[in-house]
């Protein structure tokens, strides 16, 4: 039971804040402060979960030679400037290459 009330807790949780960017005033969403907020922390979220799945297993760091294979192949394609999903693709495939060939 303990489970659904912290379920339902994280919706209403999530359904708040959704609520309060909807009736923030103006005034605060053009404060360059907010603006800077809003526009960096996408970017420290993302870099913190592709860290963790490239670095992390469980509760323990794994240095896995095609996991980090597949990060530098797609970050290979990203400084190339290649579209999103060709850059998801040349990464599962270097990954899933390197696990083929046993790496």
């Amino acid at each position: 039971m303990s489970v659904w009330i912290a379920v339902l807790a994280t919706a209403l949780g999530c359904y708040a804040l959704k609520f309060a960017g909807l009736v923030a005033p103006q005034s605060v969403l053009d404060d360059p402060r907010v603006r800077r907020f809003t526009e960096l922390v996408p970017v420290a979220l993302l870099t913190a979960l592709i860290a963790v799945q490239a670095f992390a297993d469980g509760r323990s760091l794994e240095f896995d030679p095609a996991r980090i294979a597949g990060l530098g192949a797609a970050v290979a394609a990203l400084l190339l400037r290649a579209p999103f999903l060709v850059v998801l693709g040349i990464a599962a495939a270097t990954t899933a290459g390197l696990r083929l060939l046993g790496a």
